[in-house]
């Protein structure tokens, strides 16, 4: 077990011990499982619940009605009414569009391949990509936003800019919860977690003719992660690398459009080339956003 920094407060100190003694797998396959259960009033009344107990904001939802879901899983995916997020395209479109709703974790420059995680924390982008040194490079010296989704957060991921699918990889891992406390002390966390790396090269916009990362982060009791082109990625849950090549799929992506969902919440890490990123300066972290809006644009 990695040592946690003496540095974080004692109490989140003693939640990121437990989630180490956690069956994390067990748990993770025991959750999926009863969100996919239709229930019936049994389910709705477990909806019910967790949205009083998160907040969740039903008035956005297409379907307000929380009998209306058959399974946990259809409700933590809804979709949302049309325009409840309008895509704001200031200059023209030259702006990259924030791809979920949620909080800022962190976001900034990669410092050659390392990426700023906490105070006291970093880790590599050919960690989290699963050990390809070759498609790591293509980020060094490039920008990267870390987005939190809690539990009360709109749960489906959209594109940033449009773009064109080359390649995904399943990567085995850990199933940390990723809250703030466990960003703090648990060293190389988005690195270490399962993860789904979905890797874009841009079609139009500020990142056409780009290679351009977003990589889906698993946690404790997510039951799994799905994008549009392949449908479920996780479970199954193998012990080895997954690695699909789409460049001769021609699976293109408009931007603002859904590119994949998780079931229970995670984290994204969007991962962008060199080219003097310039991110919307009412960002920092903890900072509540919003799909569609404004994330970034490159300096003039």
């Amino acid at each position: 077990m990695n040592t946690v920094p003496e540095t974080v407060p004692l109490g989140e100190r003693l939640q990121v011990v437990a989630q180490y003694l956690l069956p994390q797998r067990s748990l993770t396959r025991l959750m999926g499982s009863l969100a996919g259960i239709q229930g019936g009033a049994t389910t709705t009344s477990v909806i019910r619940w967790f949205i009083q107990r998160y907040g969740v904001d039903m008035t956005e939802a297409a379907q307000p009605d929380p009998a209306a879901y058959k399974t946990f899983n259809d409700f933590f995916t809804r979709a949302l009414k049309p325009g409840a997020r309008p895509l704001t395209y200031p200059d023209g479109g030259r702006k990259l569009l924030c791809p979920v709703d949620g909080a800022i974790s962190q976001f900034g420059g990669i410092d050659s391949d390392r990426i700023f995680q906490a105070k006291g924390h970093d880790y590599t982008t050919t960690a989290l990509l699963g050990g390809d040194p070759t498609l790591a490079a293509s980020f060094q010296g490039g920008h990267f936003a870390t987005l939190y989704l809690s539990p009360r957060d709109y749960h489906r991921i959209h594109m940033p800019a449009a773009g064109r699918v080359l390649r995904m990889i399943h990567v085995p891992g850990d199933l940390f919860s990723v809250n703030p406390a466990t960003a703090r002390g648990v060293p190389g966390l988005f690195a270490r977690n399962e993860r789904v790396v979905c890797v874009f090269e841009g079609t139009e916009g500020p990142l056409a003719g780009q290679r351009w990362v977003m990589v889906l982060v698993g946690a404790t009791i997510v039951g799994s992660m799905a994008t549009v082109w392949h449908g479920l990625v996780n479970p199954p849950r193998p012990a080895g690398l997954r690695d699909w090549a789409y460049a001769d799929r021609h699976i293109e992506l408009a931007a603002g459009a859904e590119m994949g969902r998780f079931l229970l919440g995670s984290t994204v890490v969007l991962l962008l080339p060199p080219g003097g990123w310039q991110f919307n300066p009412a960002w920092a972290p903890a900072a509540p956003i919003r799909m569609g809006q404004p994330m970034a644009a490159r300096a003039a």
